[in-house]
């Protein structure tokens, strides 16, 4: 039997209260007084599939939440935290090879990991990012205002995103909260002070030759990571090399990584005749150490 939910409620934030109380991992919902526009139909009912290639994918995510990984052994009280955010084209969550694997390898690395289940579908919606970036936002928030109950710093919370998961989370670093995602709980900030991005889904719109529409860059965009491989389709390496370029001219922190091959989709799963698919957290372990997410 599964033990009761515990619920917790913080005045003035009214994105999340409600923590089921599972063994493995704490599950952490983000909107128990209902999710705010785009929201996603209940039914079919959430479900996780295995497919072909062995991996579990999960599937109409109506209640977006945060599965909580923490590491086994840690003496640093102020630890810090990383949201991971998988992809899956904003149709379902990819969220075993970029979602659950990826939360183990930060956990040895002594970082909290909170893995994100975004709602899904949302693909046809006109917007198809603006639920995702809502979810994110919120779990951002949340992070940050119980910090020192997950013994983690609210100034070392940062995100990686994979993928669509890869637009969300720079649209949610490149943008404010919506007046109806905000809530008394806007007060806390929702802007992350790290930012990885592997392989991110279109945030250079080519038709526009412009940036994602939904995100503005400026001064304050977060120290951010980007790694890919030169033969990604979905993810394109020249447009990602303009962003590159215009954050360094705002004196934002910027570290570019681009692979000859790799293709999309690899997560925590390497390649054959790929390398880069198996040397970019080797890469983005360097990185975080150098802003101060992992402690030598």
């Amino acid at each position: 039997m599964k033990p009761a939910a515990m619920v917790f409620v913080v005045s003035g934030l009214i994105c999340f209260s409600h923590v089921a109380a599972l063994a493995d991992p704490p599950e952490i919902i983000l909107w128990p007084d209902g999710v705010p526009e785009p929201a996603v139909e209940s039914d079919p009912a959430e479900q996780t599939v295995m497919g072909p290639d062995g991996l579990t994918r999960r599937f109409n995510v109506s209640n977006p939440r945060l599965f909580v990984h923490v590491p086994e052994k840690s003496e640093d009280n102020r630890r810090a935290a990383v949201i991971v955010v998988p992809g899956g084209a904003f149709a379902r969550l990819a969220d075993e090879h970029e979602g659950s694997d990826v939360c183990r390898w930060l956990n040895t690395q002594g970082i909290v990991a909170f893995q994100l289940a975004y709602r899904t579908p949302t693909n046809k919606q006109s917007q198809p990012e603006a639920g995702p970036v809502q979810d994110l936002h919120c779990a951002i928030r949340l992070v940050r205002l119980r910090a020192a109950e997950f013994q983690v710093d609210p100034e070392r919370i940062g995100v990686i995103g994979f993928s669509a998961g890869g637009q969300a989370s720079f649209v949610a670093a490149a943008s404010q909260p919506t007046k109806t995602e905000a809530g008394p709980g806007a007060a806390v900030s929702s802007k992350p002070n790290a930012v990885l991005l592997i392989y991110p889904w279109r945030i250079w719109d080519d038709e526009r030759n412009a940036v994602h529409a939904a995100a503005t860059l400026d001064a304050s965009f977060p120290p951010l990571f980007i790694a890919q491989a030169a033969d990604d389709k979905s993810s394109s390496a020249a447009g990602n090399a303009r962003i590159f370029l215009d954050l360094t001219s705002l004196n934002v922190p910027v570290e570019f990584h681009v692979y000859e091959t790799g293709g999309h989709g690899f997560g925590m799963r390497p390649r054959a005749g790929a390398p880069g698919t198996g040397d970019w957290q080797n890469r983005a372990v360097d990185w975080l150490k150098l802003r101060g997410f992992i402690v030598p």
